[in-house]
């Protein structure tokens, strides 16, 4: 794609984001198809392309830490009754799978553990759906590495806008828009690094629509179904830019349309803002507020985990001298993290501690650290940790910043009739405090260890981070995915 068709791209897409000013906008996927078309290096911020970078790499390591777990082995045993072995890499296993295979294989992988990052106002986990396509996709057309950096960032702009629309309103019906939304993103990267033109980009997006899915009921019992929405949300974006490369027509209005995505699955009278499908579009740029996770648990308690770290070290809290305690947290979040309460204060598993408040204070007090190792199953059996879970509660925080960021209060009631508290506004890791490169590579280093050798991950990480040099070829990335 020549220079010149970016560059007329980026100004289709930018005139059709000022015509989605009022509501109900007629072009939403017409403007993020000239956007994908569009896109070039020569318009992308060093910082912008600098954080794609980042955040590939930390992707990648969630999956290889994931790699260890019975659900990553029962993946890939499913996958392969299935077909024969492929020739597309699966991340830090010795395995290859079929292209789509291997999509839905390493989104499973990278989202597994809840490691992965998040962009705060879509509430998505948008890298997590957007990098298995390139890594399947840009394998198969052989993309270099700034094409497949473009493609990322395509999937990461669409993703969030069309999360962010919503307000948060998915989580509130019990709908996963890590899946749903991330199907969409997951068509124009495919799209992308396929040559798709406009109106074949518009079509796969309303072919995605058929398959955007993803529910909350693992929440009752900690099940496994959560870590493979972005896995099939890569999956089935591949088939709906090849369904659409064929000439498949899908719906012209997947997102505004009667039956379309808004509509359908939060009902008519739903509050959908609109412009923040396509605002910006070239100008704006949203990965720089997608936020990377410094804990493996659900990025709603990461300002729980601080705030407990910070009150046990500022007063050498110890779990005896606590009386109480009260969390203050976004009624966004409640349903999430909070309820059923009785079943957030007994996690059955580590997929169920991920996602309790209760255990992620009361483990953070007690062990004064958050990593991996607190989602063991002795730190889940842990009497300690568990009496300290029955003397939480939460109540609505009314500063709090959901959904541009996650932010919480944790409020001690000693046994002496102190009450200490700590506020963290912002959650670490987000757009206004971001984690550095120096934390990021190493989160990648510490996943990765005991996965394959240091050198091999020092090379994977080379090639990642140099994926932006003139001369640099994705294959040089894939090549190193799998431990030898």
């Amino acid at each position: 794609m020549s220079h010149a068709v970016r560059k007329d791209g980026l100004t289709l897409a930018r005139q059709a984001a000022n015509e989605l000013s009022s509501a109900p906008p007629a072009t939403i996927a017409g403007a993020l198809a000239a956007f994908t078309r569009g896109i070039g290096d020569a318009e992308v911020p060093a910082d912008v392309l600098e954080r794609a970078k980042l955040h590939i790499l930390d992707a990648i390591g969630t999956g290889l830490a994931a790699t260890r777990h019975d659900f990553a082995r029962a993946t890939l045993e499913a996958l392969r009754s299935l077909s024969d072995d492929g020739s597309y890499p699966v991340i830090g296993m010795d395995a290859g799978l079929a292209l789509r295979d291997a999509a839905l294989m390493n989104g499973t992988l990278i989202h597994g553990l809840d490691y992965d990052d998040t962009h705060s106002g879509g509430v998505i986990h948008a890298s997590a759906s957007a990098v298995p396509v390139i890594l399947a996709e840009g394998m198969r057309s052989r993309a270099s590495g700034r094409e497949a950096l473009l493609a990322y960032l395509v999937g990461i702009e669409a993703s969030a806008r069309i999360g962010a629309a919503a307000k948060g309103g998915f989580h509130q019906v019990g709908f996963h828009p890590t899946g749903m939304v991330g199907v969409f993103g997951a068509a124009l990267v495919a799209g992308r690094l396929k040559g798709l033109d406009e109106k074949q980009l518009a079509d796969a997006q309303g072919i995605a629509l058929s398959m955007a899915s993803g529910t909350f009921e693992f929440l009752e019992e900690g099940a496994w179904t959560k870590r493979m929405h972005p896995g099939w949300a890569a999956l089935s974006g591949i088939t709906a830019a090849s369904l659409a490369a064929s000439g498949f027509v899908g719906p012209k209005f997947p997102f505004e349309g009667r039956y379309g995505l808004y509509k359908c699955y939060l009902g008519a009278d739903a509050e959908i803002d609109w412009s923040i499908c396509s605002a910006g579009l070239g100008e704006v740029w949203e990965m720089r507020r997608v936020a990377l996770k410094p804990y493996p648990i659900c990025h709603f308690n990461h300002a729980f985990a601080d705030a407990a770290l910070a009150l046990r070290e500022a007063h050498d809290l110890r779990p005896e001298a606590i009386d109480s305690i009260t969390a203050l947290i976004g009624e966004g979040e409640i349903g999430t993290v909070c309820e059923p309460e009785a079943k957030k204060r007994r996690p059955s598993n580590e997929y169920d501690a991920r996602f309790s408040l209760h255990y992620t204070i009361a483990a953070s007090l007690v062990k004064g650290r958050f990593t991996r190792a607190e989602l063991s199953e002795p730190c889940l059996r842990d009497p300690v940790i568990l009496g300290l879970c029955d003397k939480i509660h939460y109540e609505r925080d009314p500063q709090s910043a959901f959904p541009r960021c996650y932010s919480g209060e944790v409020i001690v009631t000693t046994t002496d009739g102190r009450q200490l508290r700590h506020r963290e506004s912002v959650n670490r890791g987000a757009e206004d405090r971001p984690l550095g490169n120096d934390e990021v590579i190493a989160k990648f280093h510490e996943n990765a260890a005991g996965v394959m050798a240091a050198e091999r991950a020092r090379r994977l990480e080379r090639a990642v981070m140099t994926l932006d040099d003139p001369d640099a070829d994705l294959l040089d990335v894939t090549s190193l995915l799998t431990p030898t």
